[in-house]
């Protein structure tokens, strides 16, 4: 008791000269007597009042003064010193007095700390309220401090329910039992009612979240709501908050188990749960509504991609996002498969059109499988997934092939000018950089097919200072590695190896592998030329990179991952995820070969291929199988030998015809059958002549030295008028322009502030990547949800703000604001 006493008078001294001391039960004298406080004089009070008086107004006016009674305070009329008393301290010994004197709290917080006693028990708590409270702190003000410390969080509303509702998730009730203990829980209902409009004849904090997500799921469809727009405002916040994800989600799932909201979803068209996020069911009901009108084809893809980028928003999209992903792609690949006239009028003509137009079938075709396949629901994409595979393999890879191999059968020559050869490619596209004395990097990526080079296109433009273009070359026939690759370095002369390997010499020199390409590049550029594998110029830490480049004009770099994938059997079903990690691949590389003062880069490919996700059928074969004096090398879509014998299922053609030498023959079945060879996979193949096998790209790629990319900009359009007379307000936002590879998204976060910078409504995270050319589907209806604090800004100017996060940081600067007057009426009560 010494120790409470020395330092609750210590604290009275600080702020008084003069502090009474009532010992009411006549208990305390010995603390008294033997108390020794430093400069303070100590005097009891014994009928000696006058004196004492005089002594302390006129004697001793400086000094401090310790006044002991023992007993009670004398009633007023009977107190000499109650003027002094009033204007100076009072040290009452009771626990309640010592602990308001603790917290240099005035009499009048008594009640405060009477009726929760139970919190001053704990010194933790006591230490933790004490770093909280401030001088002018309202006796509400307190308890909501207490309520904090005994939640564990900030002294706000909304972070103590947010404790409570985690510790509701965890299974666990020690924060809501002591706020009980604590005698909080009235003040907690109370507030709870205040802040939120929830009033329950058995309040609790389960019963509080389940009116909770019953009340805002009824805000946005039509159901009853007894709450109020904060509580929306507070779920909003509440399940965008990363701290707080997983205890959203257990209850959200709880929630919606008790609510019948599996039930009460079957009966709503899943357009107007667009802009829904509460649960997880919502997106389920979404994505299997979506997969059902796509393959019905009852809605624009326009409409699907709209819906699509809605929910990206959401809060569950990074769970479900390879779905709506796939669902997006399939719409796209019908709209686009419709519109195509898969016509031509000559070889040179269906070259052209792919790489203008219908390669981006099959850039679909692949998004969509890829996705598909991440999302690990099969079922749920059966449907949509066979439709998707009947018109990609019937109405678009069969006809088209068909429609080609007619051009092929009558072409004398293997070649579609103006479109250039592969086996120019050195002469043309790499001795241009020479004459000019610049040093070039060349990649080559295996069975990177056109369509992902324009992927590739798309993602270096993206990447600041960097530019590049795209062009088709006709690749050789047979399609296959060896001569492919052969093809792009420096040759007079290719000619298929007389014998069962498969290789391709130039001028003479086997062009099999690095070490032999290095030759063949050395000897073409006075030993200034490298050949190397992706996987050893990664590996290269800086110095060796540049010294690299240094050393040589002309450096080869070989990427093989999406060949080295679909080329086996056991793993061609992921050649498609090989092709996405294959652009990644490919940018790291790029950035690499910048990094090391790399200024010139080519990417190309030897061969692309042909893929169809699903199982074949026999008459995705040919009827016969190659026949001739000698079958030197066999593969599924090309043979090589001697004498090979005419057949109409398959297509001859001799080294002069495909601009080789020697005297190996090819064959290759038509359209885009295959061969039949045993322990080989047939749904990823190339070697033969369609499209997709022999249309490949060659991206020029440079660094620039300046910036050259920026993001689109937003305005907030103003309406008809600039004042809020409710409690919602709903805005225009505007992107100017089209999103493109140099003008890329813009992502705000959007809210109405005081002119104090207080957020008095929900705040909305806003992608604006919209590419349409058509303004006004570049408008972004935004709606935003008032609180209560906004009732204190009645009659004052309020800001609509858009914020931009800090590249890197967790911070915000402003983009845009627009000022509104606030003038609500008492009906802005039921906007709900």
């Amino acid at each position: 008791m010494e120790n409470s006493i020395i330092l609750a008078l210590t604290k009275l001294f600080e702020r008084h000269r003069i502090v009474f001391w009532y010992d009411t039960k006549k208990e305390l004298r010995s603390d008294f007597e033997t108390l020794s406080l430093p400069g303070i004089e100590k005097l009891e009070l014994t009928n000696n009042e006058y004196r004492v008086k005089y002594r302390l107004l006129r004697e001793e006016p400086e000094t401090k003064f310790l006044l002991y009674r023992e007993g009670p305070q004398p009633a007023d009329l009977d107190n000499w010193l109650l003027d002094v008393q009033l204007a100076q301290g009072e040290f009452r010994t009771d626990q309640v007095a010592l602990w308001l004197s603790e917290f240099e709290l005035g009499l009048e917080f008594s009640d405060v700390v009477q009726s929760h006693a139970e919190f001053f028990q704990a010194i933790k708590r006591r230490d933790a309220l004490k770093r909280l409270l401030k001088s002018d702190d309202t006796a509400g003000q307190i308890r909501l401090k207490m309520l904090a410390v005994s939640a564990g969080c900030e002294p706000r509303m909304d972070a103590v329910v947010e404790n409570l509702l985690q510790e509701l998730a965890d299974g666990k009730e020690e924060k809501i039992k002591l706020i009980a203990r604590c005698n909080l829980g009235e003040f907690l209902w109370e507030q709870m009612s205040r802040c939120y409009g929830y009033k329950s004849s058995e309040p609790g904090i389960r019963d509080f979240v389940i009116e909770l997500f019953k009340s805002c799921y009824a805000m946005g469809t039509d159901g009853q709501v007894k709450l109020t727009g904060d509580a929306l405002v507070f779920l909003k916040r509440w399940k965008d908050s990363r701290l707080f994800e997983s205890c959203f989600e257990t209850l959200s799932a709880e929630c919606a188990d008790v609510l019948g909201i599996e039930q009460d979803l079957a009966k709503r068209d899943f357009r107007e749960l667009i802009e829904l996020d509460y649960f997880r069911l919502i997106d389920q009901k979404i994505i299997s509504d979506l997969v059902r009108t796509v393959s019905a084809r009852t809605v624009s893809c326009g409409d699907v991609a709209l819906w699509v980028r809605q929910r990206r928003q959401g809060h569950w999209y990074k769970e479900y996002r390879h779905l709506y992903e796939a669902i997006d792609y399939a719409a796209q690949f019908i709209f686009a498969l419709g519109e195509a006239t898969l016509e031509m009028e000559s070889l040179t003509d269906g070259v052209q059109r792919y790489s203008r137009y219908w390669y981006r079938i099959d850039q679909l075709y692949r998004k969509f499988i890829y996705h598909v396949s991440m999302s690990a629901q099969a079922s749920l994409m059966g449907g949509l997934s066979e439709q998707i595979e009947n018109l990609y393999s019937n109405n678009y890879l069969m006809k088209l092939g068909n429609r080609f191999q007619s051009f092929v059968d009558s072409a004398p020559q293997w070649e579609a000018a103006p479109v250039r050869k592969q086996r120019e490619f050195f002469e043309y596209s790499v001795r241009s950089f020479l004459r000019k004395d610049n040093k070039i990097c060349v990649i080559i990526s295996d069975a990177m097919r056109y369509e992902i080079g324009d992927e590739l296109l798309s993602l270096i433009r993206k990447e600041d200072r960097y530019s590049a273009d795209l062009e088709p070359v006709l690749s050789m026939l047979p399609s296959y590695t060896q001569l492919g690759m052969a093809a792009l370095l420096p040759n007079k002369n290719l000619e298929i190896a007389d014998n069962d390997t498969g290789t391709v010499l130039v001028d003479g020199q086997s062009s099999q592998g690095t070490a032999n390409r290095t030759k063949i590049l050395q000897s073409a550029l006075s030993s200034r030329g490298q050949a190397i594998t992706a996987e050893d110029f990664m590996a290269m830490n800086r110095d060796d990179s540049r010294d690299l480049l240094k050393a040589n004009d002309v450096v080869y770099i070989y990427h093989n991952r999406i060949d080295h994938t679909g080329d086996k059997m056991h793993s061609e079903g992921q050649a498609f995820e090989a092709a996405e990690q294959t652009l990644e691949d490919l940018i790291k590389l790029v950035k690499k070969l910048t990094a090391a003062n790399a200024n010139n880069i080519l990417v190309t490919a030897d061969h692309g291929f042909i893929y169809q996700h699903r199982a074949l059928e026999e008459s995705d074969f040919s009827s016969v199988d190659a026949e001739g004096k000698i079958i030197l090398y066999r593969d599924r879509r090309f043979v090589l030998g001697k004498g090979l014998k005419v057949s109409q299922s398959l297509h001859k053609f001799t080294p002069a015809q495909l601009g080789l030498t020697g005297e190996v023959e090819v064959q290759i079945p038509k359209s885009i059958n295959r061969l039949r060879l045993k322990g080989s996979g047939s749904r990823f193949v190339h070697g033969g002549a369609s499209l997709q096998e022999v249309v490949i790209p060659i991206l020029k790629i440079n660094k620039k030295r300046q910036s050259d990319v920026s993001a689109v900009e937003v305005d907030i359009l103003r309406g008809a008028s600039s004042v809020i007379t409710s409690g919602q307000l709903a805005v225009t936002l505007y992107q100017t322009g089209p999103v493109s590879d140099k003008i890329q998204l813009r992502m705000l976060r959007a809210g109405i502030y005081t002119e104090a910078g207080e957020l008095i409504s929900d705040s909305h995270d806003l992608t604006f990547d919209l590419t349409s050319d058509n303004p006004r589907k570049r408008e972004l209806q935004v709606r935003f949800v008032l609180t209560r604090k906004a009732d204190e800004a009645n009659g004052q100017e309020v800001v609509l703000r858009l914020e931009e996060k800090h590249a890197g940081t967790s911070h915000y600067k402003e983009y845009k604001l627009l000022r509104y007057l606030m003038r609500r009426s008492f009906t802005s009560d039921f906007d709900f």
